[in-house]
């Protein structure tokens, strides 16, 4: 008889990965060790991230109680929730079968048997009689089919465990995202607006030079075009506001319009983006990802499944059994003649069924096979989507410092170029060029800050968020 003995996927790429890796291609093992240090390095610390409330670390009380919001009444995380009872209740199903079944049953009988079924007549019967009786029916787990179902069900509520964290994760993840765009857009409108009024300022100093004879008209509408494109990206702008917060509405679980408030484009507390991520070692990742625990889980299932599918071609014993009474009469029902019982152990052996054993535990080899490779996808999707999110962060503050120093830059040389222009000394091009830059760049350094905190935000989602599957409560 062959043993099939299922190893845990992570258990064997922590502690053997050589030996994994050096298996050959459609063998069930990692395709190749996880690496020990990132790509990028620069700015974040190899030690383990350890605080499960990522989003603490931007220092936005407003952002704290929308995630919290959202974890308590997001209808995602809430189908998750009801999948793991599912799953639970899929467990005690399996679970049951180490017991007997247990059947109550109790009635009347009245029969007339004809006395003509044979060649040769007879006199035909009437019975009519009371019965009751308990039967009992227990399949005995001889060769350990019960064990590999209740196994599979085991690993499956794991990996249903896994996913709501995954969930959570993701929620976190974005509802951090749509806050910072939204964030984004109300500051791109307020850096709209606030150049807006710069350059009516500049377009009444123009007109009122043309007016006293110092300028011409080509001045006054330029200024005036350039006023008026700036005022018709505002439209735009508010809408894309509107839309940001319909989408953080839906996320917290409300309808649209329901944040209406944040709509408010007043000075808010700013993301703390200069952070020090502990980003730990690639290793990390298969104890903190969720959805590589539920990759992993996912293929532990499948081995048990295998398994189950190989112990079919074993045979069954099932034993049988009732006890309970029959009489004609209700005053000799409890008697001890009335009394009838019956014993039926039985073991069934399928010889042959058409090959249809075979093709299951091909099938069931395959799946596993297929969720195998889905463990090694998974596994280097995480390490890039780590160093992917590294080097966008650090470019992003880069990109910050740069646009910054090119903001003051054009903001002294619109200075300059007015006052020069007020005085007579220089073309209204320069201006008109100046305006344009400053806008231009400051919008830039806008989208390089939402840009740099969008990037933490993946960064921690890759990392893994802080939820692991010890987090969510299975109550088994």
């Amino acid at each position: 008889m062959k043993t099939t003995i299922t190893v845990s996927i992570l258990f064997l790429a922590v502690l053997f990965p050589n030996i994994l890796a050096a298996q050959q291609p459609g063998l069930y093992g990692i395709a190749a060790d996880t690496p020990s240090r990132w790509q990028s390095e620069t700015g974040f610390t190899q030690e383990p991230q350890k605080d499960a409330f990522w989003w603490k670390k931007f220092n936005d009380p407003l952002l704290d109680s929308l995630i919290s919001l959202g974890l308590e009444r997001n209808y995602n995380l809430a189908m998750a929730a009801w999948r793991i009872e599912i799953a639970r209740q899929t467990l005690r199903s399996a679970r049951s079968a180490y017991y007997p079944s247990v059947n109550l049953s109790a009635g009347w009988n009245k029969i007339r048997n004809s006395g003509n079924t044979t060649a040769r007549s007879v006199p035909e019967t009437n019975l009519d009689y009371f019965s009751g009786s308990v039967s009992a029916s227990w399949e005995v787990d001889l060769f350990g089919k019960i064990t590999s179902r209740i196994k599979q069900s085991k690993e499956s509520l794991k990996a249903t465990r896994a996913e709501t964290a995954g969930v959570m994760v993701s929620l976190c993840g974005e509802i951090a995202s749509a806050y910072i765009q939204l964030r984004m857009y109300q500051d791109e409108l307020t850096v709209a607006k606030e150049q807006l009024k710069s350059q009516n300022h500049v377009y009444d100093a123009a007109k009122s030079r043309h007016e006293a004879g110092l300028a011409s008209k080509l001045d006054v509408a330029q200024a005036a075009v350039i006023a008026h494109s700036t005022e018709a990206m505002i439209p735009g702008l508010e809408a894309n506001v509107e839309s940001a917060l319909n989408s953080l509405s839906t996320l917290v679980g409300d309808f649209p319009g329901a944040l209406t408030a944040l709509s408010d484009t007043v000075a808010y507390h700013r993301l703390d983006l200069r952070q020090i991520v502990p980003v730990g070692v690639p290793l990390d990742l298969l104890r903190r990802r969720p959805d590589l625990a539920e990759a992993e889980f996912t293929v532990a299932s499948s081995a048990a499944a295998l398994g189950m599918a190989k112990k079919d071609y074993l045979p069954s014993l099932t034993i049988d059994g009732s006890i309970g009474f029959a009489s004609h009469s209700l005053k000799d029902f409890g008697k001890k003649e009335s009394l009838q019982w019956s014993v039926a152990p039985t073991l069934s052996w399928t010889v042959f069924d058409g090959f249809a054993r075979r093709a299951a535990v091909i099938t069931a080899r395959e799946n596993m096979q297929n969720s195998v490779d889905s463990y090694n996808l998974t596994l280097l999707s995480a390490v890039q989507d780590v160093n992917d999110a590294m080097a966008s962060y650090t470019s992003s503050l880069r990109a910050i410092d740069s646009y910054s120093k090119v903001v003051d830059d054009a903001r002294e040389a619109f200075t300059l170029a007015f006052d020069l222009y007020r005085d007579g000394l220089s073309d209204f091009t320069d201006v008109a060029d100046a305006q344009i830059s400053l806008l231009q760049y400051a919008d830039r350094l806008v989208t390089a800050r939402a840009d740099a905190a969008l990037a933490l935000v993946t960064l921690y989602r890759a990392l893994g968020g802080g939820w692991d599957i010890d987090s969510i409560n299975d109550n088994k």
